[in-house]
């Protein structure tokens, strides 16, 4: 990877030896900052069902993301970030353990409403696996403050699955998939998903809760948690600190106060509109977060990352719909140039914009053009931290620095998979082989680097490669367990303007 001026970057120009041996190390440094510590802070940033071309750094033109662009200026800009799921829980699952959450059995989005449950489900088994160890347990156990704002969607009815049991010292947020935005009542014994009439929109009555005490609403939810993620960075700021910022906006429904609406007034459709006032206030919860990293001159300690959880929930496209996806309406997201969306595994569903910035340290203004997933964070976190990789992590992901710092010029991997239910993929360097709720009688092949949008599926000659990614990903596939639940089915009671969560 090459900076604008075509200078080579390497990480003793962007660090120092000594410097880097000493953060590495986790020994302390030479104080050239205020309130700046020797080890780097690690702050990730996760955004629900962001389309992949709705901030400005990814090509977005009818409303603004200033400071989710400032990142793209000051930092790294990946083209080509996958996450290993295309929704919300198992995707979650895979970012907090660095590893395939099919490894683990956590496929689908853990089901503990009373449907699953009188079908004879598990309320145990309906989270995280306890086998798992996360991303906070190992930054915890090395020293440093851990802390979740917003979405855990890991586990809800039982204990055992409570972000604070799963190396998170302090949890601000829902356990849940999601939340009504203003509605602040919430239901005693509520079901993870209630889901209400007139309107057919899901609205979430579940608690919102401090390390396990219901909390009043804090107004817009989604500034609320922008606050609390600024509250936890300065209450740390005098210690190593990893923050999981995981908002659930712009996740349905779509609601937005009218300072927000206000912003975007030019957009004529009422659902892209309020979609993107959403997006503006996650935006504006990242400008928050990034202004208080300056503000404590924090920001040459701090990795700082931003991505989506899945891509966006566009509007069904009627030539590759079909009946059996498990995500239904739309919630005016944009995925272009891809086509697909949340839930299935075309490029739309399954590609992310994703941004890492470390002022004085990462490379500034540049692009990162081969595949990398989302798994990677958890392993270039430890290695920021200084925390070594052992065998027993068993990570799938790998430290993205080396190939940050043009230290490594392969690619880092070597293929990404992808399994949900009957459907699956693999990506190899530019070819792609795909099984979506489209196409199930038979995987396409795609140059996914020339055709980003899949529109072209590739034979005769690319026979070999198919027969190649087909067998990559069976014995991929041969390593993996079977769901420890059930893809989540459409509900008899629920209509057909209703989102799957």
């Amino acid at each position: 990877m090459t900076a604008p001026n075509g200078r080579t970057i390497s990480r003793t120009k962007i660090l120092g030896v000594v410097g880097l041996l000493l953060v590495w190390a986790g020994i302390a440094a030479p104080q050239d900052e205020p309130g700046s510590q020797a080890r780097p802070n690690i702050v990730v940033i996760l955004a629900d069902d962001l389309g992949y071309g709705d901030t400005g750094a990814y090509g977005c033109e009818d409303f603004a993301t200033p400071h989710i662009d400032s990142m793209a200026r000051n930092g790294v800009r990946f083209t080509d970030a996958y996450v290993s799921a295309p929704y919300c829980s198992p995707s979650r699952a895979g970012l907090l353990t660095g590893r395939y959450q099919q490894r683990f059995g956590h496929e689908f989005n853990p089901q503990s409403t009373p449907h699953f449950l009188a079908q004879g489900g598990d309320p145990s088994k309906a989270g995280l696996p306890l086998s798992e160890t996360t991303m906070a347990d190992r930054l915890k156990a090395s020293g440093y403050a851990a802390g979740i704002v917003g979405k855990w969607h890991l586990g809800s009815k039982d204990e055992s699955f409570h972000p604070r049991k799963r190396g998170f010292e302090e949890f601000f947020g829902i356990l849940g998939g999601g939340h009504d935005y203003f509605e602040s009542e919430a239901l005693e014994t509520a079901p993870e998903h209630l889901w209400t009439e007139p309107d057919g929109i899901a609205r979430y009555r579940i608690w919102i809760q401090r390390d396990g005490r219901p909390v009043a609403h804090p107004g817009y939810l989604t500034d609320g948690f922008s606050r609390e993620a600024e509250s936890f960075i300065r209450r740390h700021a005098d210690r190593p600190f990893f923050l999981y910022l995981a908002y659930n906006a712009p996740h349905t429904p779509l609601q937005a106060p009218e300072d927000y609406l206000e912003r975007v007034a030019d957009i004529q459709n009422e659902r892209r509109r309020t979609y993107a006032a959403m997006v503006t206030a996650v935006d504006e919860g990242v400008g928050r977060v990034l202004s208080c990293l300056r503000e404590l001159r924090l920001e040459k300690r701090t990795l700082v990352v931003f991505l989506s959880d899945n891509g966006g929930l566009t509007p069904l496209d009627a030539a590759r719909r079909s009946e059996g996806t498990p995500c239904r309406g739309s919630s005016a997201a944009r995925n272009a140039p891809h086509s697909g969306r949340k839930c299935d595994l075309w490029e739309g569903g399954i590609r992310v914009p994703m941004l890492f910035q470390w002022r004085g340290q990462l490379p500034e203004g540049v692009l990162y053009e081969k595949p990398v997933i989302q798994l990677d964070i958890f392993p270039t976190a430890l290695e920021v931290a200084g925390v070594p990789v052992t065998s027993a992590d068993n990570l799938d992901g790998t430290s993205l620095l080396p190939y940050l710092l043009s230290e490594r010029a392969s690619d880092p991997h070597e293929a990404l998979y992808w399994r949900l239910g009957e459907l699956w993929a693999i990506r190899r360097g530019d070819w792609k082989l795909a099984r979506t709720w489209w196409n199930q009688d038979g995987a396409d092949l795609f140059d996914v680097s020339g055709d980003p949008g899949e529109t072209a599926a590739l034979a005769g000659t690319a026979s070999r490669t198919r027969d190649e990614l087909s067998e990559m990903w069976q014995e991929w596939n041969a390593t993996l367990m079977q769901p420890l639940w059930p893809i989540p089915e459409q509900r008899p009671d629920r209509r057909p303007n209703d989102h799957a969560k």
